[in-house]
């Protein structure tokens, strides 16, 4: 009986991770009905990851309602998985841009419902967290997520205050003795996948402001005012984290767990292949399929089919993925352990008119790739 392992990442805008490998697995079973097959969605820290988690390794999906990006309650979740030692979170589902609908304010946004989030992880006595940072509409640093757990931010006249990124600038004082002593026994793991830093012509107000409805004058304030907190920290903790790579991530959330909460950044395929386990999961494996929406230059860059490839050629475990487009320059994904690479477009057609089809094309790639792998390993025809 052969066994598989299906790792795939989403097809943005086309297909989620979880139905990459249900199409995945149904085109397997088409010709080995009883292969033994692990299906493990990828979550890179966006819309999705909580689910992907869950599927992946079993747990509970725990609905909350806390304080949403604009200041109003929402409703919001978490993911605690089997065994009810992890968390997992997604900052956008307290704090993204879907959330604030056609009336994203980058300068008034709070990131204080993850910290709400984080303290019903607390609550319920897990010890590791798993926090995703992507699809924010914030760019207040993380200091509303670190005020929900006990942070206070005091201004010139010691008053105290939530900041957002519009009065980041108006901090003169950051005390962090009141943050829940629960974070000291937890640890916190935020997934990660760019690495901008803190501020800055890369930072998190310049590159991601505009989107989250930041103007070139808002732009800058943001980016000052970023510069300022990073400025407050460093002073009382003696500890510079701005150009950390990653620091930029989520209007600098990426910076807020690290500075605040002792969080650390890694890569979001990192972060999946350790909490499956995924050495352990590759032993006795025939064969593992990744695959996304496309394979270029930046792909081989510790993204997720790269991040696989260690793990799989350190195993010596023929890898194969399947994506949408193939892009220049991905040489090195094959030096990297990848032992091939399928597009699923059967048909020279735009974007628009191959989406409708892409399940389909999926499935039909897989069987096709099954049927040769059979006939490799038995000499005839499949």
């Amino acid at each position: 009986m052969s066994r598989y392992v299906l790792i795939p990442d989403s097809f943005k805008g086309t297909m989620s991770s979880e139905t990459v490998c249900q199409i995945m697995a149904q085109a397997i079973r088409r010709f080995e009905p009883a292969a033994d097959i692990v299906q493990i969605p990828v979550a890179d820290g966006g819309e999705g990851s909580v689910d992907a988690f869950l599927t992946a390794l079993g747990g509970e999906k725990r609905g909350e309602r806390v304080t949403g990006p604009l200041g109003k309650t929402v409703d919001s979740f978490w993911g605690v998985l089997s065994g009810g030692e992890t968390a997992v979170i997604e900052m956008a589902a307290a704090a993204g841009l879907p959330q604030v609908g056609n009336t994203p304010d980058a300068a008034g946004a709070t990131t204080y419902g993850v910290g709400e989030l984080i303290r019903c992880a607390l609550k319920a006595g897990c010890s590791k967290i798993i926090l995703g940072l992507g699809g924010s509409a914030t760019t207040d640093g993380g200091c509303g997520m670190a005020a929900a757990l006990g942070a206070v931010f005091r201004d010139e006249k010691d008053r105290a205050f939530v900041p957002v990124g519009g009065t980041l600038h108006k901090i003169r004082r950051i005390e962090l003795e009141g943050l829940d002593p629960r974070l000291q026994k937890v640890e916190i793991t935020a997934m990660c996948d760019i690495d901008n830093p803190l501020f800055g012509p890369e930072g998190a107000a310049y590159v991601f402001g505009p989107q989250k409805g930041a103007d070139p004058v808002c732009v800058e304030m943001l980016d000052q005012g970023l510069r300022h907190l990073s400025k407050v920290m460093g002073e009382q903790t003696g500890r510079d984290l701005e150009n950390r790579p990653g620091a930029g991530a989520a209007g600098g959330l990426g910076y807020g767990v690290e500075a605040f909460l002792g969080a650390k950044l890694q890569m979001g395929i990192e972060t999946v292949l350790e909490t499956v386990r995924f050495d352990q999961v590759l032993q006795g494996a025939d064969m593992v399929f990744s695959g996304e929406g496309k394979i270029d230059s930046q792909s081989v860059r510790g993204k997720v089919i790269s991040g696989i490839a260690k793990h799989t050629k350190a195993a010596g475990v023929p890898f194969v993925a399947v994506v949408g487009d193939i892009g220049d320059g991905i040489e090195e994904a094959y030096r990297q352990g990848v032992s091939a690479v399928f597009s699923i477009n059967r048909l020279a057609i735009p974007f628009a008119k191959a989406k409708p089809r892409a399940r389909e094309d999926l499935r039909l790639t897989m069987e096709n790739i099954i049927r040769f792998s059979r006939v490799l390993g038995s000499g005839r025809n499949a």
